[in-house]
């Protein structure tokens, strides 16, 4: 049987992409998160001082709105807030309270787990080139 598809690389990436999000917002669902809300959560916790919402947008590739509506998420469920930044007390810092902490590191290690079956099929070695050249295509568009 022909898989016409097999040599389009947009297909693909569509394809293993939708295949790693829905294993890990399986893993995530235990701790009240999707993809995108971890991402956000994870990125806040990274942050030393917080980070904006428009940096969020910029990193993610989401739409502004987008994020303030996973912010909003985060802040109803207690796992972030809001906080003025010092030197500029009209921009807004997403800063992970404690329990976001707690709750990012055990989601961290769920869906760190759930990666390994979409990529068991790949050794160490072509997880680290796939990571190198997925971020060189992100970075260089992004």
């Amino acid at each position: 049987m022909s898989q016409p598809l097999a040599d389009d690389l947009g297909f693909l990436l569509s394809r293993a992409s939708g295949q790693v999000v829905r294993a890990t917002n399986s893993a995530l669902a235990g701790h009240g998160l999707r993809v995108r809300q971890y991402s956000v959560l994870t990125l806040a916790c990274e942050a030393a001082e917080g980070i904006s919402q428009r940096e969020l947008a910029t990193v993610l590739g989401l739409d502004p709105s987008q994020v303030v509506l996973l912010v909003d998420e985060l802040t109803a469920a207690g796992l972030v807030e809001r906080q003025a930044r010092e030197a500029d007390r009209r921009t807004r810092l997403v800063v992970p309270t404690p329990e976001g902490h707690r709750v990012r590191e055990a989601a961290r290690e769920d869906a760190d787990a759930a990666m390994e079956t979409p990529l068991s099929l790949l050794g160490e070695a072509e997880r680290d080139r796939l990571r190198d050249m997925l971020t060189r295509i992100w970075t260089a568009t992004g």
